[in-house]
């Protein structure tokens, strides 16, 4: 597990010691609209500060831009927040991305903390050090990689999620299985959305170990792209689109995840007997997004700006079996047909 991470009560405590022990110059919050409401009151009950700097920011990825950095950025300046300052983020993976990126910028660099509020947040996004913003409709294309000070999960946050939300979590939960623990792939499924504090453990530890091996994505980490390169491709297209439901990216990578499953089938090994049941289990969870035909090249075509992309190649991961992944793996463009003609069969 990584030490940085800290849960429920025990999360409290590792907050209020690493506030004390740094003497911070000045503490400025960073929250959505959302946030705001429902989650920082709990916080500022938690701890007790001098004065409430708090920049409050618009929800949502359409707004985890460089315009949105430069209005923190500004009101960071405006607090006076120097070189000792602390960035403490409050939100989900949007707010602890842009926060990260932001701390990591400001100064060149001062330190930040994550509180997670959602699912999504809690196992994957607020984890491993990733920071940054999306460039235009590509995802995550401007940012660093660097640690926050700490990580402070509490799963009473997860009360104040839609139910959307709250399953779009879940898909990275169920990634984590399928690239490194088949026995946790099977309790998700079992569990049906029962989500307690073991099984966020289980899901942080998997990604914290496989970081701890590959901080800087070389090798191993390139595991954790899994459902990723179609997945992201897809919600790219939907966000630029501005479709009245936009895809939150859990719902994207669920449909990467069951196209790159039959990719890993036809490539990789995967067996039909364990490419149909990810098929089967992430379909029980989500319901299926209707992806024309005449809309595949669209879709492809953000696939080649992936970040993960080097040498003009779009480099995939895949699965062997469940529980087992490799990476930098070459598609043929021939099998993208094929995999969405899967992906859309009852």
């Amino acid at each position: 597990m990584d030490s940085n991470v800290h849960f429920e009560d025990l999360g409290i405590a590792a907050l209020k010691l690493a506030l004390s022990q740094k003497n911070y110059s000045k503490i400025i919050i960073l929250v959505d609209e959302n946030t705001k409401i429902h989650c920082l009151p709990k916080v500022l009950q938690w701890i007790t500060l001098v004065d409430e700097n708090v920049i409050e920011m618009p929800a949502g990825e359409i707004n985890k831009t460089i315009e949105t950095c430069c209005m923190v950025w500004q009101k960071l300046a405006d607090f006076g927040a120097d070189r000792k300052s602390l960035l403490l983020n409050i939100g989900g993976g949007v707010v602890t991305d842009l926060g990260g990126f932001v701390a990591s910028t400001y100064k060149r660099g001062i330190d930040f903390i994550n509180i997670p509020t959602t699912l999504l947040a809690m196992v994957d996004a607020s984890v491993g050090g990733k920071t940054g913003v999306d460039f235009g409709m590509l995802k995550n294309q401007i940012g660093v990689i660097n640690s926050p000070q700490a990580v402070i999960v509490h799963s009473e946050f997860l009360s104040t999620l839609e139910k959307r939300q709250f399953i779009s979590g879940y898909a990275e939960m169920l990634k984590h299985g399928l690239i490194a623990n088949e026995e946790h792939w099977t309790t998700l499924e079992q569990k049906k959305l029962a989500i307690n504090e073991e099984l966020i453990k289980n899901s942080v530890a998997i990604k914290a170990a496989i970081v701890a091996n590959d901080p800087y994505e070389q090798g191993e980490r390139k595991k954790l792209n899994f459902g990723h390169t179609l997945g992201h491709a897809i919600e790219s297209y939907f966000l630029e689109k501005n479709f009245k439901n936009d895809l939150l990216h859990g719902e994207a990578i669920a449909v990467g995840m069951i196209l790159e499953a039959y990719l890993s089938h036809k490539l990789c090994g995967l067996s039909k007997i364990e490419m149909d049941e990810i098929k089967t289990v992430i379909t029980s969870f989500y319901s299926k997004v209707n992806i024309d035909s005449m809309e595949h090249e669209e879709i492809l075509s953000y696939m080649k700006h992936d970040k993960k992309n080097s040498h003009g190649n779009v480099n995939f991961t895949l699965l062997t079996a469940i529980g087992h992944a490799v990476f930098d793996k070459k598609v043929d463009e021939r099998l993208f047909k094929e995999a969405f003609s899967y992906y859309n069969q009852a």
